[in-house]
């Protein structure tokens, strides 16, 4: 029998086949230094973007014995030090598979909140005005989609953008890939030229750099709209704001932020900016083809 930890909530089918096979699962939020001292109380411990497993944590966790996996639910991993992990003994696996086609719907919804003012016309229509001369938007199809990075999401998105009648570029830090030779491989300059629509898929970078900052955004067409349901400090944000107001680039969708619970109240009350709360992989669907993986994964290494 194992004791289950999952700190931002478990998929209720997950739970109780969990349970059914003999695991007690315990569904609870702690902070860090709470966590220190919770973990040492179970075997698997089950992570969202919530809630980061640092060096000082895995140290506790080492240290107290009885932590042998941590399972992030989800695709990225930069929420946990993988390799520390792993070298204190403690495995890591995350649920690559599970939310690739969320993320994307959701990365298509800002770009359709963009492109037809979707968003901020249901502000203004809250407040009682009629805009409607100034919500003139554009069509997706015939327009370019820029990619950057070109893992599970990217393709996901690729196939719904070409589907509705775009043209489909991506750049990938791997190179081109033979398997998918009716889209564009193109270098990150280039794509940042051509696209009408960018949307980023990487991890972050090392130190928490920006792929996109100011020499990146003026790359851009000042017709173009960027999408981040990546990581935040993908692109800075700083930077994004100050090509918004300065008419460098026509709006932009933004899924992550540095800071969760954002404190950016200039860039997501920007009347050109789609945003969310992190609810790329919040669909029903998803979270219940994660709670699967998570399940498999405790099947098969226990």
């Amino acid at each position: 029998m194992l004791r289950i930890l999952a700190t931002d909530g478990i998929d209720k089918s997950a739970r109780d086949e969990l349970e059914s096979m003999g695991h007690e699962v315990t569904e609870q939020y702690f902070e860090p230094e709470e966590l220190k001292k919770a973990l040492a109380d179970y075997d698997v411990v089950v992570v969202r973007s919530a809630t980061k497993v640092k060096a000082p944590i895995i140290d506790a966790a080492a240290d107290a014995g009885r932590l042998k996996m941590i399972i992030r639910a989800g695709v990225g991993v930069d929420n946990i030090d993988v390799d520390y992990a792993e070298a204190k003994g403690i495995k890591v696996r995350n649920t690559p598979n599970s939310s690739s086609a969320s993320v994307a719907e959701l990365a298509l919804a800002h770009m359709f909140s963009l492109a037809r003012f979707v968003g901020i016309s249901n502000v203004t229509m809250r407040e009682g005005k009629w805009n409607k001369k100034n919500y003139t938007g554009v069509e997706l199809s015939g327009k370019t989609l820029g990619l950057v990075g070109f893992g599970r999401i990217s393709i996901e998105l690729a196939k719904k953008a070409t589907a509705l009648g775009m043209k489909v570029l991506y750049t990938n830090r791997r190179g081109p890939r033979e398997d998918f030779p009716e889209y564009g491989y193109s270098t990150l300059e280039e794509l940042l030229r051509l696209s009408d629509f960018v949307s980023i898929h990487t991890p972050s970078l090392e130190g928490g750099k920006a792929l996109i900052g100011m020499n990146e955004l003026k790359l851009m067409k000042n017709t173009a709209y960027i999408i981040n349901c990546a990581r935040g400090g993908i692109v800075d944000e700083e930077a994004l704001l100050q090509a918004l107001e300065s008419g460098d680039l026509a709006g932009a969708g933004i899924d992550v932020f540095v800071e969760e619970p954002t404190k950016n109240l200039a860039l997501i009350n920007h009347p050109r900016v789609s945003s969310t709360p992190h609810i790329g992989g919040s669909t029903a669907e998803a979270q219940e083809r994660i709670g699967g993986e998570i399940v498999e994964i405790i099947k098969t290494s226990f």
